[in-house]
């Protein structure tokens, strides 16, 4: 009974670690954070005799020893949890920290965290959409008009969101870039919207890679080359897919090079503007993820950090630096916010803020510009320049912490364990050694030489039922 006890602890272990993998993978969490996680947990609840291997699409855990050992293995599906469920997960991390929850009890709470509806209503998160899509408008193409468009596109955009269908999802993107451009693209003969590229950014914000290009630098700096390098191929693959939905919209409305053209600095709005879009931006991430009320303030005091590197950068720099100074900025903020007591994760945080420094950093904008203009190398340069100076800058941000905050905890030495020899047996004695023959002797074990009272005792007499 003891090992079919010790054998179901081990299994339900091994559940809950694969389901607490699954689910920060969801989250949009690093594999080296992952694999801390896992550590913790597994110390937590006293099984040392594990291992597991973390990527981000296959998890392994293998429990026990030698022959002992068994494995368990799940492949990582494309979910992704909304801000409510990444707070409620990591609450579950926090109590599989302490063991203060049994792995049964733990792998209920992934399921009900898995099924769990949204904190606000259909309505609400739409509208929150457009919020956000207005907050992100007045900081790229600041003009009144060009706001009340990107209003009515996020909150399209917003609806189309609501629909589940693996089908659509696929396709979505791609749609949602065409339906836009194209909608802006025609807009723009008629209306005073700005920059008909940077209006339209805004709308399509939540279909830019920006945690999977976050997750990515992080691992590279944490050395998880295999992860870390698909990460970021499959961040510019989606990028690149966007600019192509914008590119077929524009070849379809048959616009020229001079829709890209921003308008003249005397059209722009007051510098308070740029302000009231953090705010209002950071509204719309509150209002269409619904997170949780306590992290408000401290996804909008990511924006602020954010956009205030980015300003230093662009003014006093280059403004393909920007993106850089602001990424190098925001980012120990972020992971200071994680490790507070009652701060929030660092994907509540950290998402926001790259979605600003993206299309601020002329990212998606730049790699569009790159083939719908004349200068197109030097315009797809330019796009490269700025993606890769935001990686380059969560890159060094997330070393400055890593270093500050575990110094030289991070150094790991190779060691290789040596397997334990098996215990040797005892030499035979000298009484062993002589009764030998005797003990082999062929009448030693003849049927015929045992006494009657020597065999097995019928199977309902009291001896057959004595205890041994």
């Amino acid at each position: 009974m003891a090992d079919v006890t010790d054998d179901l602890d081990r299994s339900a272990l091994r559940r809950f670690l694969l389901g607490l993998a699954q689910g920060m993978n969801a989250s949009a969490e690093s594999v080296d954070r992952i694999r801390d996680t896992m550590t913790d947990v597994v110390e937590a609840y006293g099984g040392r005799d594990t291992d597991f291997v973390v990527l981000p699409t296959i998890i392994l855990v293998e429990t026990g020893e030698s022959d002992e050992a068994r494995v368990a293995i799940r492949s990582a599906t494309n979910a992704s949890f909304r801000f409510d469920q990444i707070a409620a997960l990591y609450e579950l991390v926090a109590q599989a920290r302490t063991a203060s929850i049994s792995p049964l009890d733990g792998i209920r709470r992934l399921n009900e965290i898995g099924a769990m509806r949204p904190r606000l209503g259909w309505l609400t998160r739409t509208f929150g959409h457009a919020v956000l899509t207005t907050g992100l408008a007045l900081l790229l193409a600041p003009t009144w008009q060009g706001a009340i468009v990107a209003f009515g596109l996020g909150f399209g955009i917003g609806l189309l969101k609501l629909v589940r269908s693996p089908t659509l999802q696929l396709i979505l993107p791609i749609a949602a870039a065409f339906v836009c451009a194209a909608s802006v693209f025609l807009l723009a003969e008629v209306i005073e919207i700005g920059d008909p590229i940077r209006l339209l950014i805004a709308p399509l914000v939540t279909f830019l890679p920006g945690g999977v290009l976050t997750t990515a630098t992080v691992e590279l700096a944490a050395g998880q080359m295999i992860s870390g390098a698909a990460r970021l191929i499959y961040g510019f693959v989606q990028l690149a897919l966007l600019a192509f939905g914008i590119l077929a919209a524009g070849a379809t409305v048959g616009v020229d090079s001079r829709s890209y053209e921003p308008l003249a600095p005397s059209s722009f709005l007051p510098w308070w503007v740029g302000l009231l879009g953090i705010l209002v931006f950071a509204l719309g991430n509150y209002l269409h993820f619904s997170a949780p009320a306590s992290t408000f303030g401290w996804v909008l005091l990511a924006l602020v950090v954010a956009y205030a590197g980015q300003w230093v950068g662009t003014e006093f720099i280059d403004p393909t630096i920007g993106g850089f100074v602001g990424a190098v900025a925001v980012t120990p903020v972020v992971f200071w916010i994680a490790g507070l007591r009652h701060g929030a994760p660092s994907q509540l945080t950290f998402l926001p803020a790259f979605w600003l420094l993206v299309p601020g950093a002329a990212g998606l904008v730049g790699l569009t510009e790159a083939f719908a203009t004349d200068n197109g190398l030097a315009d797809f340069a330019a796009a490269l320049t700025s993606i890769m100076s935001i990686a380059l800058g969560v890159l060094i941000g997330t070393a400055l912490y890593r270093v500050v905050h575990h110094g030289a905890e991070e150094f790991v030495q190779f060691a290789v364990a040596v397997p334990t020899a098996p215990a040797a047996e005892s030499p035979p004695t000298l009484w062993a050694r002589l009764t030998a023959p005797w003990r082999r002797a062929p009448w030693r074990r003849a049927p015929w030489r045992r006494a009657p009272w020597r065999r097995a005792p019928h199977a309902g007499s009291r001896a057959a039922r004595r205890p041994e």
